[in-house]
């Protein structure tokens, strides 16, 4: 599926969001400023937009990783126009067996990704293994409103506006009615927090954002 919408994935998240994912992925950023961020590993980059935005903290090297090949080759292709072909290396592999060594990384990205994993702790404890003692994962995902009246618009806008729009300009059928149903499918808020722990993670936190539509979530080995 991310394959086939490969081509139009970086027109769809900025024009259904109204660009406000850019703002999510610049305050995750400033977050993660906080922290050691000389080798960072950015998980399930599809076409590379957070791990871009990482080179503003100066890493000495970001891997983007990625299962979909065609999202990695938009990427690549994005990072050679802005002449940063040599400061990422986009590599292909399973996001829950990840082709990386114990303790490699000081920091882990991920924007909208984790809610795609068949096996969430099998990736966060992945997560965990690859980074080094008090490194840091940042992730950023989807989450769902819970007071009114936005709630209400929300639902209505995800469940039909979206998919309808996605489904009209990307010309596949399933991504943009998956979208909806894999956010209300994912834990959120205080029960992802509680997966983190399960997983390893010593301290974590979150950061609600835009009313409650997504959430940055930090990490803390």
């Amino acid at each position: 599926m991310f394959d086939n919408i490969a081509p139009r994935y970086d027109f769809l998240n900025h024009f259904l969001s109204l660009g406000i994912d850019k703002i999510w992925r610049k305050k995750a950023i400033r977050i993660l400023s906080d922290y050691k961020t000389d080798v960072l590993l950015d998980v399930a980059t599809g076409t590379g937009d957070f791990a871009i935005a990482a080179l503003k903290l100066n890493p000495s090297k970001i891997v983007a990783f990625d299962l979909s090949e065609q999202m990695l080759n938009v990427g690549r292709i994005k990072a050679e126009k802005l002449g940063l072909s040599d400061s990422i290396k986009f590599v292909k592999g399973d996001s829950e067996a990840m082709p990386f060594s114990d303790r490699q990384f000081d920091a882990i990205t991920v924007a909208f990704g984790v809610r795609n994993f068949e096996n969430l702790e099998k990736g966060l404890k992945e997560f965990h293994r690859v980074l080094k003692p008090n490194g840091v994962a940042v992730i950023l995902e989807f989450s769902k409103p819970k007071y009114f009246p936005f709630k209400q618009f929300y639902l209505f806008y995800f469940f039909t506006i979206l998919p309808l729009v996605g489904r009209l300009i990307s010309k596949d059928p399933s991504a943009y009615s998956y979208l909806p149903e894999s956010v209300m499918a994912f834990p959120d808020d205080q029960k992802f927090l509680s997966v983190l722990k399960s997983c390893g993670f010593s301290k974590s936190r979150q950061k609600r954002l835009t009313f409650g539509i997504a959430t940055i979530y930090i990490a803390q080995k």
